[in-house]
């Protein structure tokens, strides 16, 4: 894989951290993330008429069923309804999340069904998903139960006409909403709706300041869902995940997140936004992929802490046994591709992998992995636990739109595609085992005909390098908190050369260096995590560029500086 190394744009001028904030668009001033810059909820279209339904079953004790999905972001939305709707008086509230290996994503026929006949619900409310659940909404319509569905996913169709016949939708993606934020997630748009629910209950005098729930305490959960379900971080939702991460520092978090920050080794005092992505996000997935998603929302929702903990901990086994089937899935895939690995000229413009013993709940995990590694489009396939069906997994590149892609490939291969659905950058999809080969061959030619040769370049953007003074613990910590870094937000990344004065491996996998920056001679600690150790350690040149994060490390009783490397390369 071809990798450029570009600095942004930015005034050299400027103290590190006001250069970093104002590169990106902001400046300090706006780094106060109040919640009295969020955005009301009036704007979102379908939230008057989702409130008056939820309103009407509240007051007539009717069964609200919450349709969940199984990812972290249908865990924390599927959490924050029923308990919000359990404080502002629902009478009898549950929630169903299909299991993926069963059913499938979202308001299918069949969990319809199951939902009907497990328990006679009055009312559907769909939390990140639903938006495309055409059938599964006219299966409730003939059951009798309404549906109010609750997504942030893009609709099939850019006419109103054409959505499905909910009872009511609120989804910032439809045609017609003029909410300012399209990059809500899921539990963004959920907790929207509880709050405008809360309101409605108070201004009917159905609910009383006194017993009203504080939607801030809720925070905790649009944060970790918003990082993890890597929408882009704009102005309202740095403000909701700012807000949250407060909290948590504070220690106004629910049992079920300081468990998962307990199991994840982080002190809540010292959280990022990266922990959400890389350590507890990881954890309350691993239940949907390897199990059922009920573990996680039950973590999510116990009021004990030792009842927190003990789910905290099945989560982090189930984490540990993901971890596992990954990395023998990584080493097969390895394998497969070494036949067009010998040089990047030979490689297609996409990749579609499959293997009989492959397991479907980590094939998107995959998919990022080879994706990763060699910067193509990815579709990764594993069956179904009866062999009838392939589940597959797609992730891409800057400029390829996998789920625009899919379509193509649907529109030439009608007969092929059972169902699909996605965005840009990820899509899932299921065909038929006997159809893999023409598959594959289809969508090989669509990347082809849509990749070009500067897209396969992987271009990394730093923030140029630091001056010696820089070089600072208590800068490092700055970065870390001044703002809650993610996606379309990207956290402060260096580059500079050095020179390696010692290094060696530690952990296996690990490179541990001492190095010494060029042009101001300041020497530093370094680690890069999971190297190639075939290439590493390098005796031959000393010379290095590498791009990097500052961090701190603590390591007997003292803070000291640590370049976090993420990507290194010979001068």
């Amino acid at each position: 894989m071809t990798i450029l190394i570009e600095r942004r744009p930015s005034d050299l001028s400027l103290p590190l951290i006001e250069r970093i904030i104002q590169s990106r668009g902001l400046t300090t001033a706006a780094l106060d993330f109040g919640l009295n810059g969020m955005l009301d909820f009036s704007s979102l279209k379908g939230i008057d008429r989702a409130v008056e339904l939820l309103g009407h079953a509240i007051r007539h004790k009717q069964r609200i069923l919450i349709i969940g999905d199984f990812d972290v972001d249908g865990a924390t939305s599927t959490s924050l309804a029923v308990e919000c709707l359990h404080k502002m008086g629902a009478d009898w509230v549950h929630y169903l999340v299909p299991n993926r290996f069963e059913f499938g994503y979202g308001l299918s026929e069949p969990i319809v069904q199951l939902a009907y006949e497990e328990y006679r619900p009055d009312i559907l409310v769909t939390v990140d998903n639903g938006i495309s659940s055409y059938e599964g909404i006219e299966r409730a319509h003939a059951l009798g139960m309404k549906v109010v569905v609750t997504d942030h996913h893009l609709p099939a169709s850019d006419n109103p006409a054409e959505l499905p016949d909910a009872d009511a939708i609120v989804n910032p993606s439809q045609p017609g909403c003029e909410f300012p934020s399209k990059a809500a997630c899921g539990c963004g748009v959920i907790f929207y709706v509880m709050c405008a629910l809360r309101r409605y209950l108070l201004e009917q005098k159905m609910l009383f300041p006194t017993n009203a729930p504080n939607m801030a305490q809720y925070l905790d959960l649009v944060a970790l869902a918003t990082v993890a379900d890597v929408v882009p971080l704009d102005d309202n939702n740095r403000i909701l995940v700012e807000q949250g991460l407060r909290r948590i520092r504070k220690g106004h978090a629910r049992p079920g997140i300081l468990a998962l920050l307990n199991v994840a080794k982080k002190t809540p005092e010292r959280l990022t936004s990266k922990d959400f992505g890389f350590a507890l996000g990881p954890r309350l997935n691993a239940a949907g992929r390897m199990d059922d998603m009920s573990i996680g929302i039950e973590c999510l929702l116990a009021q004990s802490q030792a009842r927190a903990d003990q789910i905290a901990q099945t989560l982090d086994e189930l984490n540990q046994d993901r971890k596992n089937v990954e990395a023998g899935m990584q080493q097969e895939a390895l394998a497969q591709l070494s036949s067009i690995q010998l040089n990047e000229q030979s490689l297609p413009s996409a990749l579609v992998l499959f293997n009989a013993n492959w397991h479907q709940g980590v094939v998107g995990l995959l998919a990022s992995r080879i994706k990763e590694r060699y910067f193509r489009p990815v579709i990764v396939f594993a069956p179904n636990e009866d062999g009838t069906e392939l589940k597959g997994s797609g992730r891409s590149i800057p400029g390829f739109h996998m789920r625009d892609a899919l379509d193509l490939v649907a529109k030439r291969i009608p007969h092929v595609l059972s169902k699909f659905g996605g965005h840009a950058m990820a899509a899932g999809l299921s065909i038929a085992p006997e159809h893999l080969s023409v598959f594959q061959t289809t969508f090989e030619e669509v990347a082809q005909s849509l990749v070009h040769a500067d897209m396969l370049t992987h271009t990394v953007v730093t923030d140029g390098a630091p001056s010696a003074q820089e070089y600072d613990t208590t800068l490092a910590h700055q970065l870390r908190v001044c703002a809650p870094w993610g996606q379309q937000f990207p956290e402060p990344l260096f580059d500079a050369t050095f020179e390696i004065i010692n290094q060696r491996i530690v952990g296996e996998r690990h490179l541990k260096m001492t190095l010494r920056e060029t042009e101001h001679r300041t020497v530093v600690d370094a680690i890069a995590f999971n190297i190639d150790t075939k290439a590493w350690p390098n005796k031959d040149n000393p010379n290095i560029h590498i791009v990097f994060e500052l961090d701190a490390n603590f390591f007997r009783n003292e803070w000291r500086l640590q370049l976090l490397v993420k990507h290194i390369q010979l001068c």
